[in-house]
């Protein structure tokens, strides 16, 4: 019987994975196989905590109850209590058969409590705390599932991770300020550039933006690049899987540069880009990125 529930809950997992699109796809081929439901459980428990927080028409206090079931869930399962929630069946196992650490799904919960509670954030180290909880634990789960949770392996995901969420940032400017009214851009750094929140109301790409951007990019590059030699520290299906990851991103973030009529368009990779990033990560070694113009960027 035990059996038969654990079976249910990793399909229940697998099905809220297949369910949704991403940019890139969660626990494809390219992951080892025996990783590829552990990876889809990690998924629907993020998944799902999210939902609570962007979906239906739920007032804040209801979005923030749902936030501290899964709270109390994760003390419950720390405890070694039974769970009934299928997510947790299927994350219980999974925790216990790889040893997973519970922090970093407890800083997810913190980062979507905080996409309910916080809209504006003052500077960029608030901006990076979030990435902190909201990304990082993501990579953090990833090398523990692989055994490769060294502290120089930890320190370049999160580097990574935390560039490819300010990037999705970048990207949906605009989609974050009128769905959700957050914006993620340091205030700061908004008031030093004379950008105002009427630049993103009406999608105002003048040079004073154009600059809050560019700014953006680079330093979402200089973090890219810090973490790049992950991508050929590890090896196998893993390190493919991260390296089209990061060069994807990169080319995110090389469209996005070039967008200067518009930055607040969504980029979107086309067969010519995902060529690209195959071929950036098939090379011997991680070649430092920039944004100026070279022939396979063209």
């Amino acid at each position: 019987m035990r059996d038969m529930a654990i079976e249910y809950a990793y399909n229940y997992c697998i099905d809220i994975t297949r369910s949704h699109y991403e940019n890139f796809p969660v626990a494809s081929r390219l992951i080892a196989k025996q990783l590829r439901k552990p990876i889809s459980v990690i998924y629907a428990f993020a998944r799902t905590a999210d939902d609570f927080v962007d979906e239906g028409d739920d007032e804040v206090d209801t979005r923030l109850e749902k936030l501290d079931k899964y709270v109390e869930n994760l003390d419950s399962l720390n405890r070694g209590d039974k769970q009934d929630h299928p997510v947790f069946i299927a994350l219980s196992d999974v925790i216990r058969r790889f040893q997973l650490p519970l922090k970093p799904f407890y800083d997810l919960l913190t980062a979507f409590r905080m996409d309910v509670t916080k809209k504006r954030y003052a500077n960029f180290a608030e901006v990076m705390h979030y990435c902190s909880h909201s990304a990082n634990p993501v990579g953090n789960l990833i090398l523990h599932l692989y055994n490769k949770a060294t502290k120089d392996n930890l320190a370049r995901s999160d580097a990574i991770c935390s560039a490819l969420q300010l990037i999705n940032f970048l990207q949906d400017i605009e989609q974050d300020y009128i769905e959700s009214g957050r914006i993620y851009l340091p205030q700061d750094e908004m008031a030093r550039f004379a950008v105002s929140e009427e630049h993103l109301r009406q999608r105002r790409a003048d040079s004073a933006m154009l600059a809050l951007v560019d700014m953006q990019i680079n330093r979402i590059l200089t973090l890219m690049n810090q973490g790049m030699p992950l991508g050929w520290t590890l090896t196998g299906r893993i390190g493919f899987e991260l390296r089209m990851t990061i060069y994807g991103g990169l080319r995110i973030l090389y469209r996005l540069h070039q967008q200067r009529q518009d930055v607040f368009a969504r980029p979107r990779l086309t067969g010519r880009d995902w060529c690209w990033m195959a071929w950036m990560a098939v090379q011997a070694h991680p070649q430092p990125f920039t944004l100026q113009k070279q022939g396979c960027l063209r």
